[in-house]
């Protein structure tokens, strides 16, 4: 009865440890969120730059599967190309291991009861004030607190040693390299099971603080933990494109091959640790420390021998998970994203949607691109019918697909939602709700004005040349003004460019004011009435191409508020 006791007290300080990680996790995205995503926008290519990133961005979210999971999020996208992902795939292995010396320093060296519950405190104060800032970093401390909680139980709820446990542990502690590959097949089905490399190390270090296992197991059992945290990746991968497969494979092989290297040079690696370790592995805080070096001396070890073959390590993934390479592009769109990718990392989903959002614009820019191409050339076209036929059809299929991209990425952006947000996280959710709507809306409009030009070829009534002439200045502005808010996606307009959308819009309007009094004057002189009507129709339909870009632009302007 006193083993089922201690089970679910040790259950329950897990479920408190990984439940403070979360809330931490929370509140440093929500007061450094814009930060994280302003890192992954403008991460360039350099093999380093992408290392330090993973680092940087698992350091603060204090989980590498919360990283690895939206880096195959994120290649899937396009965002990031597989050789960028794999640099920061090795850059988060290093980032995961400061829970290990945070645990390893600070919650062994320091009471944990006095630490934790003076931070559990302060954080709930400072999450319930008015002010953002300090709501979000008192989230944060008050999710360390519950960490070391949860570890302070975790601690005290481990068996103290007696003659027959120590008899037990001897028995899988004292069989050579044996115990070695028992200690990594353990450590790697824990990390699977809980879903967290960071908690696994956690138990590790407490198991070995308290003397249930020996210095080598312990080692052995992180590396197995390393292969483990790839389960969160490859789940994440499932109905992916080819190219996030080869990211997730990139995580598999890189801490696979890595652990294999680790085992078979397992005393050298050894000694390489305790030589950088000050004092000898024996128990209690002495070997955590060295359990701290051994993870850290692993992860970054593995990155130096791996990070010069980046291009080798794309190519060998990308011939075991083939990609057909075809051309065209799918006719329904797909978002494929996991929940867990929300509740590790809700605000750097933000990062994928905007890049989701751009692709719909140039899909936007595209149609309107096609109808300016047939409109240039519709009066000298001697297959005119052909050509009008062949346009609706293509903007048809176009416009599903962006019906199809609107429902997928609203439902995308409502998920986040959901989730703990900063904020100005919201806000910024909000507005690229709108944004989606115009730009479904444009899409719309699109098709419209390519059956307004079938309709003008079909009843004989293709616009004169001097129409097409004063049509020509129109359509290159609003043209100019679909490329203005395509390229500023992402970001927050300034307050210049925001001046610049409204002169543009400003233009528009009077343009036209002008063409529809053009279109009047014609009718009066005696000109074909429908035809005429058609011209104006489609003077209006382009100026309201022309109001959604200044939606759009409004809506850009206040992102960042």
């Amino acid at each position: 009865m006193e083993s089922l006791g201690n089970f679910f007290i040790i259950a329950g300080s897990l479920g408190l440890f990984l439940y403070g990680m979360k809330v931490m996790s929370d509140g440093v995205q929500q007061a450094a969120g814009q930060r994280m995503q302003k890192v992954l926008t403008f991460m360039t290519g350099r093999r380093l730059s992408a290392v330090f990133t993973g680092f940087g961005i698992t350091a603060i979210v204090q989980s590498s599967s919360a990283t690895t999971v939206m880096v195959v999020a994120f290649v899937n996208a396009g965002l990031l190309t597989l050789k960028q992902a794999i640099g920061v795939i090795m850059g988060a292995n290093i980032g995961t291991t400061v829970t290990a010396w945070l645990v390893s320093l600070i919650g062994f060296s320091l009471k944990l009861s006095a630490l934790a519950l003076p931070a559990v405190g302060i954080g709930f104060v400072m999450s319930v004030l008015k002010w953002p800032k300090w709501k979000h970093w008192g989230t944060t401390i008050l999710g360390f607190g519950l960490l070391f909680m949860g570890l302070d139980f975790l601690t005290r709820a481990m068996p103290r040693l007696s003659p027959e446990t120590l008899a037990f542990i001897t028995a899988y502690s004292d069989m050579g390299f044996t115990s070695v590959l028992l200690g990594a097949a353990v450590g790697t089905v824990i990390t699977v099971i809980i879903h967290s490399s960071s908690a696994a190390t956690a138990i590790i270090l407490t198991m070995a603080h308290e003397g249930l296992i020996n210095y080598e197991m312990a080692v052995a059992m992180i590396l197995g933990a390393n292969i483990g945290t790839t389960i969160d990746a490859a789940l994440a991968s499932i109905g992916a494109k080819p190219v996030a497969k080869q990211a997730a494979l990139v995580h598999v092989l890189f801490n696979v091959f890595g652990t294999i290297w680790a085992l078979a040079l397992f005393q050298p690696f050894l000694t390489l640790v305790d030589f950088i370790t000050p004092y000898s592995p024996t128990s209690g805080i002495l070997i955590t420390n060295h359990l701290a070096m051994a993870h850290t001396m692993f992860n970054t070890i593995n990155t130096i021998i791996f990070l010069p073959f980046v291009n080798q390590f794309a190519l060998l993934v990308s011939k075991i998970i083939r990609d057909k390479g075809r051309v065209e592009k799918e006719k329904h769109y797909t978002l494929a994203y996991s929940s867990g990718t929300f509740q590790d990392s809700p605000e750097l989903n933000i990062v994928r949607a905007e890049k989701e959002i751009r692709d719909m614009a140039s899909l936007a820019s595209f149609m309107y691109g096609r109808i300016s191409e047939v409109l240039s050339t519709l009066k000298e076209n001697p297959e005119k019918e052909k050509a009008v036929a062949t346009l609706t059809a293509e903007l048809r299929e176009k416009e599903n697909y962006a019906d199809e991209m609107r429902d997928e990425l609203t439902r995308f952006l409502m998920e986040c939602t959901h989730h703990q947000l900063s904020d100005q996280s919201e806000r910024r959710i909000s507005r690229l709700l709108w944004i989606v709507a115009d730009l479904e809306s444009m899409t719309d409009d699109c098709y419209s004005l390519s059956f307004l030009l079938q309709r003008s070829v079909l009843k004989d009534r293709v616009f004169s040349g001097a129409s097409m002439k004063a049509l020509a200045p129109y359509t290159k502005l609003v043209g100019d003004f679909m490329d203005f808010v395509q390229t500023r996606l992402g970001r927050a307009l300034t307050p210049e460019e925001a001046e610049q959308a409204t002169l543009i819009e400003d233009w528009i309007d009077k343009a036209r004011n002008k063409l529809r009094k053009y279109g009047q004057k014609r009718i009066i002189e005696g000109e074909n009435i429908k035809r005429e009507l058609l011209f104006i129709d489609f003077v209006r339909r382009l100026e309201r191409l022309g109001d959604y870009c200044y939606h759009i632009s409004g809506a850009l302007a206040h992102m960042n508020d």
